[in-house]
Protein backbone atom coordinates (compact mmCIF):
# COMPACT_ATOMS: atom_id res chain seq x y z
CA UNK A 1 0.00 0.00 0.00
CA UNK A 2 1.68 3.17 -1.23
CA UNK A 3 1.66 5.88 1.36
CA UNK A 4 1.09 9.44 0.78
CA UNK A 5 3.72 12.41 1.56
CA UNK A 6 2.72 14.15 4.88
CA UNK A 7 1.87 17.40 3.93
CA UNK A 8 1.85 20.24 6.27
CA UNK A 9 -1.04 22.25 6.57
CA UNK A 10 -1.65 25.84 5.02
CA UNK A 11 -5.13 27.28 4.96
CA UNK A 12 -3.71 30.46 2.73
CA UNK A 13 -2.57 27.23 -0.24
CA UNK A 14 -6.52 26.62 -0.13
CA UNK A 15 -7.84 30.42 0.13
CA UNK A 16 -8.83 31.38 -3.84
CA UNK A 17 -9.26 35.33 -3.86
CA UNK A 18 -10.42 37.60 -7.35
CA UNK A 19 -10.07 41.01 -7.64
CA UNK A 20 -11.72 40.76 -11.24
CA UNK A 21 -14.53 38.92 -9.39
CA UNK A 22 -14.86 41.64 -6.77
CA UNK A 23 -14.63 44.32 -9.70
CA UNK A 24 -17.92 42.52 -11.88
CA UNK A 25 -19.82 42.11 -8.73
CA UNK A 26 -19.13 45.90 -8.28
CA UNK A 27 -20.24 46.74 -11.93
CA UNK A 28 -23.32 44.56 -11.60
CA UNK A 29 -24.25 46.92 -8.60
CA UNK A 30 -23.42 50.27 -10.33
CA UNK A 31 -25.39 48.61 -13.22
CA UNK A 32 -28.48 48.09 -10.79
CA UNK A 33 -28.13 51.79 -8.76
CA UNK A 34 -28.78 53.44 -12.34
CA UNK A 35 -31.63 51.07 -14.15
CA UNK A 36 -35.05 52.54 -14.25
CA UNK A 37 -37.69 52.92 -11.25
CA UNK A 38 -41.59 51.21 -11.74
CA UNK A 39 -44.29 50.62 -9.88
CA UNK A 40 -44.77 47.60 -8.08
CA UNK A 41 -45.69 45.50 -10.02
CA UNK A 42 -44.25 46.69 -12.98
CA UNK A 43 -47.35 47.48 -15.68
CA UNK A 44 -45.52 45.69 -18.38
CA UNK A 45 -44.44 42.02 -18.48
CA UNK A 46 -40.96 41.02 -19.19
CA UNK A 47 -38.86 38.23 -19.98
CA UNK A 48 -35.96 37.38 -17.99
CA UNK A 49 -34.33 36.41 -14.33
CA UNK A 50 -31.88 38.24 -11.76
CA UNK A 51 -32.21 40.48 -8.71
CA UNK A 52 -34.40 43.22 -7.70
CA UNK A 53 -35.25 46.03 -4.92
CA UNK A 54 -38.31 46.86 -3.55
CA UNK A 55 -38.44 51.08 -1.86
CA UNK A 56 -41.28 52.36 0.63
CA UNK A 57 -42.36 55.93 0.01
CA UNK A 58 -45.64 55.86 2.35
CA UNK A 59 -46.31 56.70 5.49
CA UNK A 60 -46.81 53.89 8.15
CA UNK A 61 -44.90 55.01 10.92
CA UNK A 62 -42.80 52.10 11.10
CA UNK A 63 -40.78 52.45 8.07
CA UNK A 64 -41.10 56.62 8.27
CA UNK A 65 -37.46 57.76 8.43
CA UNK A 66 -36.94 55.23 5.59
CA UNK A 67 -40.08 56.40 3.38
CA UNK A 68 -38.45 60.02 4.04
CA UNK A 69 -34.71 58.85 2.99
CA UNK A 70 -36.49 57.81 -0.04
CA UNK A 71 -38.11 60.39 -1.08
CA UNK A 72 -35.46 62.34 -1.23
CA UNK A 73 -33.01 59.71 -3.26
CA UNK A 74 -34.44 56.37 -4.04
CA UNK A 75 -31.23 55.02 -2.82
CA UNK A 76 -32.19 52.77 0.64
CA UNK A 77 -34.36 49.48 -0.51
CA UNK A 78 -36.97 47.86 2.16
CA UNK A 79 -36.29 44.10 0.53
CA UNK A 80 -33.18 42.57 -1.72
CA UNK A 81 -34.61 39.51 -3.73
CA UNK A 82 -33.81 37.23 -6.15
CA UNK A 83 -35.81 35.29 -8.96
CA UNK A 84 -34.04 32.44 -10.63
CA UNK A 85 -34.49 30.64 -14.27
CA UNK A 86 -35.17 27.04 -14.04
CA UNK A 87 -32.48 24.32 -13.34
CA UNK A 88 -30.55 27.44 -11.89
CA UNK A 89 -30.19 25.42 -8.74
CA UNK A 90 -28.87 22.43 -10.40
CA UNK A 91 -26.55 24.14 -12.56
CA UNK A 92 -28.66 22.73 -15.55
CA UNK A 93 -30.23 26.16 -16.40
CA UNK A 94 -31.70 26.70 -20.30
CA UNK A 95 -32.10 29.52 -22.00
CA UNK A 96 -36.23 30.11 -21.91
CA UNK A 97 -38.71 32.80 -22.40
CA UNK A 98 -39.35 32.81 -18.70
CA UNK A 99 -40.95 35.81 -16.63
CA UNK A 100 -39.73 34.41 -13.62
CA UNK A 101 -38.43 37.76 -12.11
CA UNK A 102 -41.88 39.44 -13.58
CA UNK A 103 -43.83 36.75 -11.60
CA UNK A 104 -41.96 37.38 -8.49
CA UNK A 105 -42.30 40.86 -8.27
CA UNK A 106 -46.22 40.48 -8.76
CA UNK A 107 -46.26 37.49 -5.96
CA UNK A 108 -44.96 40.45 -3.31
CA UNK A 109 -47.15 43.16 -4.97
CA UNK A 110 -49.64 40.48 -4.15
CA UNK A 111 -48.80 39.77 -0.26
CA UNK A 112 -49.17 43.35 -0.03
CA UNK A 113 -52.14 43.81 -1.59
CA UNK A 114 -53.27 41.25 1.18
CA UNK A 115 -52.29 43.24 4.18
CA UNK A 116 -53.76 46.16 5.84
CA UNK A 117 -51.46 48.22 6.67
CA UNK A 118 -49.95 48.84 3.57
CA UNK A 119 -50.21 49.30 -0.15
CA UNK A 120 -49.01 48.68 -3.12
CA UNK A 121 -49.13 52.09 -4.46
CA UNK A 122 -46.23 53.14 -1.70
CA UNK A 123 -43.52 50.90 -3.10
CA UNK A 124 -41.81 51.30 -6.13
CA UNK A 125 -39.38 48.75 -7.53
CA UNK A 126 -36.08 48.61 -9.91
CA UNK A 127 -34.21 45.35 -10.95
CA UNK A 128 -31.40 44.02 -13.56
CA UNK A 129 -31.46 41.37 -15.70
CA UNK A 130 -29.46 38.39 -16.12
CA UNK A 131 -28.97 36.55 -18.90
CA UNK A 132 -26.38 33.22 -20.28
CA UNK A 133 -23.52 33.25 -18.54
CA UNK A 134 -24.17 36.26 -16.27
CA UNK A 135 -27.15 34.02 -14.46
CA UNK A 136 -24.52 32.66 -12.93
CA UNK A 137 -24.15 36.56 -11.02
CA UNK A 138 -27.60 36.48 -9.63
CA UNK A 139 -26.43 34.72 -6.06
CA UNK A 140 -23.16 37.07 -5.43
CA UNK A 141 -25.19 40.37 -6.74
CA UNK A 142 -27.96 39.70 -4.23
CA UNK A 143 -25.65 38.92 -1.51
CA UNK A 144 -23.35 41.81 -2.55
CA UNK A 145 -26.83 44.29 -2.45
CA UNK A 146 -27.88 42.70 0.91
CA UNK A 147 -24.46 43.19 2.84
CA UNK A 148 -24.40 47.09 1.39
CA UNK A 149 -27.84 48.31 1.55
CA UNK A 150 -28.68 45.96 5.18
CA UNK A 151 -32.64 46.07 3.72
CA UNK A 152 -34.90 45.85 6.73
CA UNK A 153 -37.03 43.07 5.44
CA UNK A 154 -33.84 41.17 5.15
CA UNK A 155 -31.97 41.99 7.29
CA UNK A 156 -34.10 42.57 10.75
CA UNK A 157 -37.27 41.61 9.89
CA UNK A 158 -38.48 37.95 8.40
CA UNK A 159 -40.74 36.34 6.34
CA UNK A 160 -42.22 38.68 3.53
CA UNK A 161 -40.72 36.20 0.71
CA UNK A 162 -42.34 33.68 2.46
CA UNK A 163 -44.74 31.27 0.58
CA UNK A 164 -47.98 29.22 1.46
CA UNK A 165 -46.03 26.07 3.13
CA UNK A 166 -48.88 23.81 2.04
CA UNK A 167 -51.53 21.46 3.82
CA UNK A 168 -49.83 19.76 6.87
CA UNK A 169 -47.23 22.15 7.54
CA UNK A 170 -49.85 25.06 8.78
CA UNK A 171 -47.87 23.85 12.48
CA UNK A 172 -45.21 26.79 11.88
CA UNK A 173 -45.05 29.99 13.69
CA UNK A 174 -46.16 32.80 11.45
CA UNK A 175 -43.07 35.29 10.20
CA UNK A 176 -42.48 38.49 12.01
CA UNK A 177 -43.36 40.43 8.70
CA UNK A 178 -46.59 38.86 9.08
CA UNK A 179 -47.29 39.91 12.85
CA UNK A 180 -46.58 42.94 11.54
CA UNK A 181 -48.67 43.19 8.43
CA UNK A 182 -51.61 40.54 9.07
CA UNK A 183 -53.73 40.01 6.18
CA UNK A 184 -51.95 36.94 4.10
CA UNK A 185 -54.77 33.80 3.84
CA UNK A 186 -52.02 31.30 4.15
CA UNK A 187 -50.45 32.93 7.22
CA UNK A 188 -53.16 33.04 9.33
CA UNK A 189 -53.62 29.42 8.94
CA UNK A 190 -50.45 29.04 11.01
CA UNK A 191 -51.14 27.05 14.66
CA UNK A 192 -47.35 27.96 16.28
CA UNK A 193 -46.64 30.42 18.27
CA UNK A 194 -46.72 34.16 17.38
CA UNK A 195 -43.53 36.49 17.69
CA UNK A 196 -44.38 39.21 20.20
CA UNK A 197 -45.64 42.14 18.33
CA UNK A 198 -43.84 44.42 20.79
CA UNK A 199 -40.16 42.91 20.23
CA UNK A 200 -40.65 43.62 17.00
CA UNK A 201 -41.66 46.24 16.78
CA UNK A 202 -38.44 47.66 18.92
CA UNK A 203 -36.98 46.08 16.83
CA UNK A 204 -37.70 48.15 13.58
CA UNK A 205 -37.37 51.23 15.77
CA UNK A 206 -33.57 50.17 16.71
CA UNK A 207 -32.93 49.48 13.02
Amino acid sequence: MRHQKTVTFNPNRHIFRSPKFRSVVNDAIQFFCETPVYPLPPTNRFIGAGVYGLYYLGDCGLYARLADANKQALEQPIYIGKAVPPGWRTARTQETQTTVLYRRLREHARSIEQVGNLQTEDFNCRFTILTHIETDLIGPVEAELIRRYQPLWNCVIDGFGNHDPGSGRYNQAPSEWDVLHPGRPWAERLTGVLPSLAIVTEKVGDF
